[in-house]
Formats: structure tokens, C-alpha cells, sequence
């Protein structure tokens, strides 16, 4: 595999598309309800720059954060986009990422819908915890409301299938709450915290022409916490189960 070969992904990233109202929304969310539960916590490993708006979030409550990101020109389209950016930045595939640091917090924000082997990833990843540290996840769910809503009305015949946006995002899958839960559990860790990140009643469009006060999409976010079966995306906080 080439180097560079995730770059292709990096236009899903430059912030032009429609979904980038849903993806601000999600990405803003999830880095403070994670950065609230770690208070106190030193230290950060984040999987993924992505849209690089986590990492601008997660570097204000955290002294010590490192990204890993296998992609060059995601890498560029992250330092353009936040230049003062205080972030390392560890050019690498997941797979093949390995440190003598451990971390006081490793987070998953939605990578496990991107990689061959989600099993493979989390079991890896374990050795670079801290005794005692937090690890998180976040994926998106294929049974959001909005989802569900369109099954229902024969618009959509597979809530699994993946989108022309999906594919352009690299993702090789949908989750579930149940597929989540399964797959956590073949990787040797328990779910102890499960909430959802964004109640999505509507369409992207149909939100958009709402015009919502940020009031609404607040209490949106803030009535997902309980309905994770029902929300755009699905946080779980993981434990070890295995030595």
C-alpha cells in the first residue's frame, strides 16, 4: 500500500459538502462530553485528524495530545485549516503505530467504520493505555432516526447500505448499538458508558432548511445522550475485560 494512498479521502474533509452541518454538530459534541468525564486527565491519543475540528477541541483540555494520521495530505489540509494548532501529529497507519508512551485517554472518534479490521485495531491499541486509563469510541449509526424514518416509508430498503458520501469518506461500515457491542466484546473490553451523539429526526437538507436556533440543535444533542439506538452517532466508553 502506498503512502499516500488514504489521500484520495482528503475532499471529504475540506469542509464543501452539505454533510458538514451534521459533521460539525457531531464533532463538536462528543470531544467536551469525553474532555468533561476526563477532568484531570494529563494525556491524549487520538486516532484520526479527520475535519481536525476534535483535535481543535480536545487540545484545550489536555496538555499533552498526539494524532495519528497515515494521510499527508490530511495532515496539510488540518495545518491550513488550524495553523496554530499545538497538536503532534504522528504519521502513521493505525496498525502499524507503536510507542513506549502510554496515555491517559485514547479515543476512537468515528474510526472504526474506516478500517479493515476493527477487531484487529482495538486489541492494539489496548498497550498504549495507562493503568487505570479511559478509552472511547465513537461510530455512526445506521439505525439514526432520520434512518429508520425513511425504512419505514420505503425510501430506504437497507439502513446498512453505504451512501456515494460514505464511500467518498472512506467508510467500509455501518454500526449498530448491537454490531458496536459485539465487536468491543471479540476485542476483550465491555461497554461501561453507552450515550448518542445527535437526535437527527430529518434529513441533512431538511434540518438545514429548518434553520434551527443553536438552542434546538443543543437540546437535540442533549436529548440523544439517553437514546444512543436513535442517534446520528453511538459514544461508548470501553473497559478491559482480559489481561
Amino acid at each position: 500500500m502506498e503512502s499516500n494512498s488514504l489521500d484520495k479521502h482528503v475532499q471529504a474533509y475540506q469542509g464543501m459538502s452539505i454533510y458538514e452541518f451534521d459533521n460539525t454538530i457531531l464533532l463538536k459534541w462528543y470531544p467536551q462530553r469525553i474532555a468533561q468525564s476526563c477532568k484531570g486527565a494529563s494525556s491524549l491519543l487520538e486516532l484520526g485528524l479527520g475535519h481536525g475540528i476534535t483535535a481543535n477541541v480536545f487540545q484545550q483540555h489536555f496538555n499533552r495530545h498526539v494524532v495519528i494520521d497515515a494521510s499527508p495530505a490530511v495532515i496539510q489540509n488540518y495545518s491550513k485549516r488550524f495553523p496554530d494548532s499545538k497538536i503532534e501529529i504522528a504519521e502513521s497507519y493505525f496498525e502499524n503505530f507503536d510507542t513506549a508512551e502510554r496515555f491517559d485517554v485514547i479515543v476512537f472518534g468515528f474510526i472504526l467504520e474506516h478500517v479493515d479490521d476493527p477487531i484487529q485495531i482495538l486489541k492494539h491499541f489496548r498497550a498504549f493505555l495507562t493503568p487505570g486509563g479511559r478509552m472511547f469510541v465513537t461510530v455512526p449509526n445506521a439505525e439514526v432516526l432520520n434512518r429508520r424514518l425513511g425504512h419505514l416509508a420505503g425510501m430506504l430498503p437497507d439502513m446498512k447500505k453505504l451512501s456515494e458520501h460514505d464511500l467518498l469518506l472512506g467508510h467500509k461500515r455501518y454500526y449498530t448499538v448491537e454490531s458496536l457491542r459485539e465487536d468491543i466484546e471479540a476485542s476483550g473490553y465491555k461497554i461501561t458508558r453507552l450515550e448518542g451523539i445527535y437526535l437527527k429526526p430529518l434529513t441533512t437538507s431538511q434540518m438545514m432548511s429548518l434553520n434551527l436556533d443553536e438552542k434546538i440543535i443543543d437540546a437535540l444533542c442533549t436529548a440523544a445522550i439517553d437514546y444512543p439506538e436513535l442517534s446520528c452517532g453511538i459514544l461508548a466508553e470501553l473497559e478491559l475485560t482480559d489481561s
